[in-house]
């Protein structure tokens, strides 16, 4: 049975519609499997996500790790300042503490009852073969004079030579030019310390009967109105009897120790003395 022509267009519009039916429903029960060209491009896309990801993760941990490592270079920096801070207020602590030990001991020195005691600081020192010398940040302007004795807590340093408003030269008892009026200790025998240079000092016009031995301590007689009277000088180093003459050679290591001086005590007499 053949349809009329005006009836075609309307059959294959139906046959359309119910094709598009048949693959919807078709569709719609295939939903829970996945078509061959889905799964290809799922098996090609997941490594290529799987390497993104970990880059991704990688960049996003070293990104980390470099802020981290830049907080802790910061952190260690300011620590370290802190650090050279805290151990610069230490050093000076400590110098504070050991002046004042230091400048403690030479307040304890007993001068004459007419002398009144200054305390100096070296800021310069000439330590050639023969002479040997100290200079101090004290003058005129402090009361110091030329000829008046110098000591720190150890004993005899030398006297000043030479005085500008500000400043004075000590000459040290080592110095070849000195003489200091002393005696043995022990024995109360009366010699001269004269400067030997870099040797030390040497007690001289000891008589050869004397008794001398090394370590016999040398202090000042206080002859003189100079030094104080029982202020140690140094003690004997060696002694010999062999020379020719009258007296025996005594050399004698200084007590002070003129390598480490940094404060000194000058005494200022009320009455000049200048030798």
């Amino acid at each position: 049975m053949m349809f009329p022509k005006k009836y075609w267009t309307i059959a294959i519009a139906a046959l359309l519609i119910l094709m598009a039916l048949i693959m919807i429903s078709y569709n719609v029960k295939q939903t829970s499997e996945t078509g061959f060209m889905r799964k290809l491009v799922l098996e090609t896309a997941w490594p290529l996500e799987s390497v993104k990801n970990r880059s991704i993760k990688a960049i996003k941990e070293n990104w980390n790790r470099y802020l981290f490592l830049i907080g802790l270079v910061e952190e260690n920096q300011r620590l370290k300042k802190k650090n050279d801070l805290l151990a610069s207020q230490l050093v000076q602590y400590q110098e504070g503490y050991w002046e004042a030990l230091r400048l403690q001991k030479m307040l304890k020195i007993k001068g004459p009852l007419n002398a009144t005691p200054v305390v100096a600081e070296v800021i310069d020192r000439e330590q050639s073969s023969v002479f040997k010398s100290i200079l101090i940040d004290k003058g005129t302007a402090h009361g110091l004079k030329v000829g008046f004795p110098v000591l720190n807590d150890q004993g005899i340093v030398g006297r000043i030579t030479e005085c500008s408003w500000h400043v004075s030269r000590v000459m040290l008892i080592v110095d070849e030019n000195s003489n200091v009026a002393a005696l043995l200790q022990g024995s109360r025998t009366h010699g001269v310390l004269q400067g030997a240079g870099a040797a030390g000092c040497r007690l001289k016009y000891i008589p050869k009967k004397e008794e001398v031995k090394i370590g016999d301590a040398v202090i000042s007689s206080g002859l003189g109105g100079v030094f104080p009277k029982g202020t140690i000088l140094g003690v004997v180093a060696s002694v010999d009897k062999k020379e020719g003459g009258l007296f025996q050679r005594i050399d004698v290591q200084p007590s002070v120790d003129f390598g480490k001086l940094e404060e000194i005590l000058v005494l200022v007499l009320q009455k000049d003395h200048n030798r």
